[in-house]
């Protein structure tokens, strides 16, 4: 539990706003915060925020590692028609070939192998994202090996793909299982896929985020596993996510905040925290994870696998 700033004798606290999201985590520390750089653009009809954390201090208080994270607030996903799903998936592409560029030195292509890792459990809705992306891929890896002139003609990345499960599918840490992965097929960057929390209700399936400083599995819902880092994997780690639940207790913070309640009481505070919160998804869950998949799938595949197999 967080700090919390209190008014009064009663109590209203970030720490009920728990969050993937670098940007709300910079909106919550406020624009005081040392160690912080932000930038916004407008792109194919969505708003591009870009934060760079480049202190320790700042990576404590935000509770994000040193790195930058690019958040594309593109409106429910799950509403898009196909013109405008190509559209956003083509601005995702783009800052996938850009951190690619920066992180590898390389541009997506022939010589370039990228491993994709879908997280989640795929046995539940809200948590299948992850999955959902990986299974809409086109490997294209072993091209190289058995069909040579096809692959050097595509022109694309060596892309590989694998959903882990979740430990408690498969008793292994999901590391332990991509270390394998990564050593076996030795690529030169890792995408990890993931469902996110969000603070806010209105960036559940309306906001994308792309870091370049790993992920922590779980983490969103108070779950955390070891973390997906390039120090862990050995490779540069880009993470790709979409919110999908929020925490119950984050969901009656945001809406007082929302009701410009200020205070609340020493019951409500004792109720919040409690311990006993439980993460809400909307009830298009399935549309979400669905379209969400598809959105994230369809970026991957045009970054690394270009227009002749995407």
């Amino acid at each position: 539990m967080q700090n919390k700033e209190t008014r009064g004798g009663f109590g209203m606290t970030e720490a009920y706003a728990r969050t993937d999201l670098a940007m709300e985590s910079c909106s919550a520390a406020g624009d005081r915060l040392r160690g912080v750089e932000q930038t916004t653009r407008r792109s194919a009809g969505c708003t591009v925020h870009r934060v760079r954390v480049t202190s320790s201090e700042a990576a404590v208080v935000l509770g994000k590692p040193i790195g930058t994270y690019i958040t594309v607030d593109c409106g429910q996903i799950h509403r898009f028609d196909r013109e405008r799903a190509g559209e956003v998936a083509h601005l995702l592409a783009g800052e996938l070939r850009g951190m690619t560029c920066s992180l590898t030195g390389r541009l997506p292509g022939v010589g370039l192998g990228v491993f994709v890792a879908g997280l989640g459990n795929a046995k539940l809705t809200a948590d299948a994202v992850g999955p959902g992306t990986v299974d809409r891929l086109t490997a294209t890896r072993h091209l190289q090996e058995h069909e040579s002139a096809l692959f050097r003609a595509l022109g694309c990345s060596a892309l590989s793909a694998l959903s882990p499960g979740v430990l408690g599918q498969t008793g292994i840490e999901t590391l332990e299982l991509l270390r394998g992965a990564v050593r076996s097929v030795r690529p030169n960057l890792v995408v990890v896929v993931d469902a996110l929390a969000a603070r806010s209700c209105s960036r559940l399936a309306s906001t994308v985020q792309i870091s370049d400083s790993g992920i922590v599995p779980g983490s969103g819902v108070g779950n955390h596993r070891t973390a997906i880092t390039s120090e862990t994997l050995g490779v540069p780690v880009i993470a790709l996510g979409v919110p999908t639940v929020v925490n119950s207790s984050t969901l009656v913070w945001d809406a007082l905040k929302e009701a410009h309640i200020e205070e609340v009481s020493d019951e409500l505070q004792a109720v919040l925290e409690n311990g006993k919160s439980f993460f809400v998804s909307p009830k298009e869950s399935d549309l979400i994870s669905d379209a969400v998949s598809g959105l994230l799938a369809d970026a991957i595949s045009e970054a690394f696998v270009g227009e002749m197999l995407f």
